[in-house]
């Protein structure tokens, strides 16, 4: 598995599930206002939903709120609505597209290597905010869990991994985190690859990726980074499936809204040091002179 680090020019935004919809819309405001300033339109990719009619309703009606000038249903249900010109088409307009939650087996398994997810990598390369809650999240990194019982996950093979969407690299991502107990989920990925570092997303927060790479926690839960690369010992590679796995120097760090991480250079960033490395970043892409 690579762990170089992959992301392109429009905001990436990971939110962990259960964010507020009705009332103050912490998250789905700064996910809006990262938006192409001269386009407000919303694509709404309901594909991993079981229900995804009422999915889009509470959606429209919150980036309604927000001033969308069009939110659209990317009712995508099979793979050949993710090869329907319409659906591509809309995809094309949109200045922010949003994964719901639900399945991201049904996600990837739909919009992998569709003519609607190159319309949406195109859209995020020129620009355009790409957003997914729970399960859209989940499925952002190129490898994603899809499954894994959260009461003992600390077992060979217990957390089942696949490829996902790649959006990102370089890190996994986990939704519904501290609610649901999947801190062991993480722990285990960790022990069977170091390279990648673990983000657990709580309910009502999510994670801004900037470049550099720099994780920026967001909303009112955790964000909680699993940092296995300095992983002394582990008793992974010689014991069988099912059986506990043993680890020493697992690292983990809880962000709360406006703190930090860097990726690359694993280091918590409070919130004054968050806002001067990702000015520093910004900085150092511009080509200015002196840099």
């Amino acid at each position: 598995m690579k762990s170089e680090f992959v992301a392109s020019r429009g905001a990436l935004v990971a939110i962990g599930g259960a964010e507020d919809k009705t009332s103050e819309l912490a998250i789905l405001k700064r996910v809006f206002a990262m938006a192409p300033h001269d386009n407000w339109e919303v694509g709404v990719i309901t594909t991993a939903s079981g229900i995804p009619d009422e999915v889009f309703v509470d959606y429209r009606h919150a980036f309604g709120r927000l001033g969308a000038t069009h939110v659209h249903n990317l009712d995508v249900r099979n793979r050949d609505d993710a090869r329907r010109t319409e659906n591509v088409e809309l995809a094309l307009r949109c200045g922010t597209l949003f994964l719901s939650g639900g399945d991201q087996l049904r996600l990837t398994n739909i919009l992998g290597g569709s003519p609607l997810l190159q319309a949406v990598r195109a859209r995020h390369a020129a620009g355009a905010v790409v957003a997914g809650t729970s399960a859209g999240a989940a499925a952002m990194s190129a490898t994603m869990i899809y499954n894994g019982a959260a009461a003992d996950a600390l077992r060979k093979g217990a957390v089942k991994m696949s490829a996902g969407l790649a959006f990102v690299d370089g890190f996994v991502i986990d939704s519904h985190f501290l609610e649901r107990g999947r801190f062991t989920r993480l722990m285990e990925v960790g022990a069977t690859n170091p390279e990648y570092i673990g983000v657990g997303i709580g309910e009502d927060a999510a994670v801004i990726v900037h470049e550099g790479p720099i994780l920026e926690a967001l909303g009112t839960g955790h964000v909680i980074v699993v940092d296995s690369s300095d992983l002394e010992n582990s008793n992974v590679a010689e014991i069988n499936d099912g059986e506990p796995v043993a680890v020493e120097h697992v690292v983990m760090h809880a962000l709360i809204s406006g703190y930090g991480y860097h990726v690359k250079q694993r280091r918590f960033l409070q919130p004054h040091q968050l806002k001067e490395t990702i000015a520093g970043e910004l900085f150092e892409d511009t080509g200015a002179p002196g840099t």
